[in-house]
């Protein structure tokens, strides 16, 4: 903000030459105070604006997208007991863990519920497919956690794959695969 004055040297308004002192004129008051009321205006509007941007800007920031798959953070299906490469004798026993989804029963689709399916020397089954039934897709749509499970001598790879309600897949996210060599 500019303001602008007449300054008058001292001697001439009683003051003894300490100094220069302002002389305004009535209409010049009344300009000074209207500028300095818009000036204030405008200060308080642009912080009103900046505060209104930063919080859109927040807002806006803060706003993402969630995938309910996801498996950050430890999400996912896994084998309680049976490890990548181990030795095995048949029969053994598979025992299934699921954590970040709920185990329910075939029948209804809910989100981030559904049950396990083991898949026997095949690969994970495609995100929203359904999980084929035969003798190598086993499906365990009454819950069920653990299985005993009879494979000839060698190696075989065992997919454990969580699906939904119509045993439609949940993807590769949500699938495991091991190999183990079963014994003679």
């Amino acid at each position: 903000m500019v303001v602008v004055a007449q300054l008058v040297r001292a001697l001439d308004c009683g003051s003894r030459g300490r100094g220069f002192e302002p002389r305004l004129s009535p209409q010049m008051k009344n300009v000074l105070l209207i500028s300095v009321i818009c000036a204030l205006f405008s200060c308080t509007q642009s912080k009103d604006n900046s505060a209104s941007t930063e919080a859109d800007s927040t807002a806006i920031s803060e706003t993402k997208t969630v995938d309910v798959l996801d498996t950050i953070g430890g999400k996912g299906v896994f084998f309680v007991d049976l490890k990548d490469s181990q030795e095995v004798k048949s029969p053994f026993l598979v025992k299934m863990g699921v954590k970040g989804m709920e185990i329910e029963n075939a029948g209804a689709i809910s989100e981030l519920k559904g049950h396990h399916h083991i898949i026997v020397d095949g690969e994970y089954t495609p995100e929203g497919q359904p999980v084929m039934l035969d003798e190598t897709h086993l499906h365990f749509g009454k819950g069920q956690t653990e299985t005993e499970l009879k494979l000839t001598p060698g190696y075989h790879t065992i997919t454990l794959q969580f699906g939904n309600g119509v045993h439609s897949s949940y993807g590769p996210r949500w699938s495991k695969t091991i190999t183990v060599k079963v014994k003679k």
